[in-house]
């Protein structure tokens, strides 16, 4: 049993020293993790007076004021102590997470959430939106240094290329362009990358050799869902004109820009040569195909899985026979994201395999759009859409991990979407989340200053500034002569020498097998 709730009928008035002197001898604290949270919600929570629980550390970290919290309730949280690398397939979605989100949030899979969930928020900490900037709507960091530059290094990923899309496209709140003349580009922007895992420790601890894809949505405001038409475009990926996704979603990974060196190849056929060229470099291991995004870059991480497996790049044949052949797993962790596409798109990502888990805030606009009037949970959806042709027919992918930012003590009462749709708000809340019912409490040392990196949702007592994140004098440096200016950033390349002979492999392992009977 995951859990067991016990409430003593008196206070507990023992020091948490003692506490853990009386249980110790009774539970295992080796495989026990002990939480108090207090009988009755927190309504101003001080500093001082917080509950924090750390799973990566035995030693228990509880500052209460016992003389002005009630009676407490003790829950004892037993971790999932089989090694990552023994049931890697199982967390990645294998069977639907059946049993890993309630009654109680599995332990492998909150860390492997929240690690994905920090690759899509490493696409808004290293982007460029300063409008002042020539470099606005580009990455900051070289892509050998991009991990060291935001303090992941220790994650054992290593980049393989930036994603780029032309924002010559119907969604104008969503890109980001500079003000000034001279830019970087007039036509892209970036949209985040391919890193491979390559430390051979966290090989060895994943189980596999990982390929994470991360999809930039945006981060500081809602625009761009208006910019939705809720126009269905054949996807066109496969000879079936009855699979469809949003027309805006459908431009952003299929447009390109030829006079432009970054868009000359779209953001689909970028990805598509990139994964083909990784298959072939790691022939003969283990791989998996992880990818992630948030807000509109998680429709663009769905949107990917698909084309992916559609395109059949995550099959490995193992012999001259077609029976003889494995399939490498597709898994996306969807942080607020939008519905992607019809009913028939859903039901053919289910098809072919592609795991979707759907991390969402109840009190967020996003995951509602498009599709407010026939959805999934519509009952006639799939009569109208075969029947019809209903034009405004979206259903949601996979499974959904829902969330509520009133149970986190930490957050304020807000009226701000823009805090309910905040990533790193959903990171906290995966953190404290113990299940339905469940009260919240936080497991692993995640700080949560993060919550307010780019918004203002924690409570002011905390002593958190808002919106604190920010480059050190805007990025500005001191020259040799004493003034200010803005250093120049070593030229990107924009795409890898070989990406077209990789694409066309993509093409024509595609004709070969929509010519096969």
């Amino acid at each position: 049993m995951a859990s067991l709730l016990l409430s003593p009928n008196k206070p507990i008035n023992a020091t948490p020293p003692l506490l853990l002197q009386c249980l110790s001898p009774r539970h295992n604290l080796n495989k026990t993790k002990i939480l108090i949270f207090p009988s009755k919600p927190y309504t101003s929570p001080k500093p001082e007076t917080t509950t924090k629980c750390s799973s990566s550390s035995l030693s228990l970290k509880v500052q209460l004021d016992h003389e002005n919290i009630e009676p407490q309730t003790l829950v004892f949280l037993e971790d999932d102590h089989r090694p990552l690398h023994e049931i890697w397939k199982e967390i990645q979605g294998l069977n639907n997470w059946e049993g890993l989100l309630d009654p109680t949030l599995n332990s492998h899979l909150r860390q492997e959430i929240i690690r994905y969930g920090e690759f899509a928020q490493a696409c808004y900490d290293s982007f460029d939106f300063d409008p002042h900037s020539k470099y606005c709507g580009t990455c900051k960091y070289q892509g050998a240094r991009f991990f060291e530059n935001l303090d992941m290094a220790d994650r054992g990923y290593q980049i393989s290329r930036y994603l780029y899309a032309t924002s010559n496209i119907n969604l104008p709140n969503f890109f980001q362009k500079s003000k000034l003349g001279s830019v970087w580009s007039r036509h892209a922007n970036w949209m985040g990358f391919v890193a491979v895992a390559t430390d051979p420790y966290q090989i060895k601890r994943l189980g596999r050799r990982d390929i994470v894809i991360a999809w930039r949505g945006t981060v500081t405001y809602l625009e761009w869902i208006y910019d939705l038409k809720d126009i269905l475009h054949p996807a066109q990926f496969r000879n079936d004109p009855s699979i469809k996704i949003e027309s805006g979603f459908y431009d952003l990974y299929t447009k390109k820009e030829d006079e432009c060196r970054f868009c000359s190849f779209s953001a689909r056929e970028q990805l598509l040569a990139e994964v083909k060229r990784l298959r072939e470099l790691y022939q003969g291991e283990e791989i998996s195909i992880t990818i992630t995004g948030h807000s509109l870059g998680a429709a663009l991480a769905i949107l990917s899985a698909y084309d992916i497996a559609e395109m059949g790049l995550n099959i490995v044949h193992e012999g001259h026979h077609e029976l003889e052949s494995t399939k490498i797993p597709i898994t996306v962790y969807s942080f607020s994201g939008p519905r992607v596409g019809n009913l028939r798109f859903k039901e053919r990502c289910d098809k072919l395999g592609v795991k979707v888990l759907r991390v969402v805030n109840v009190h967020d606009k996003v995951p509602r759009v498009p599709g407010i009037i026939t959805n999934e949970k519509f009952r006639f959806q799939k009569y109208i859409e075969d029947t019809i042709a209903f034009p405004w027919s979206y259903a949601h992918v996979g499974v959904e991990l829902e969330l509520d930012h009133n149970q986190s003590p930490f957050l304020k009462p807000t009226n701000d979407f823009g805090c309910a749709h905040n990533l790193e708000a959903h990171l906290h809340l995966v953190d404290g989340y113990h299940g339905k019912g469940q009260k919240f409490c936080l497991v692993t040392k995640r700080d949560i200053a993060l919550v307010n990196k780019s918004c203002d949702f924690l409570r002011a007592e905390y002593g958190v500034p808002p919106h604190w994140r920010q480059d050190e004098n805007k990025g500005m440096v001191r020259s040799k002569d004493g003034r200010w200016v803005l250093p120049e950033r070593p030229k990107v390349e924009a795409h890898p020498p070989d990406t077209a002979h990789h694409l066309q492999q993509v093409l024509n392992m595609c004709s070969t097998q929509l010519e096969a009977p």
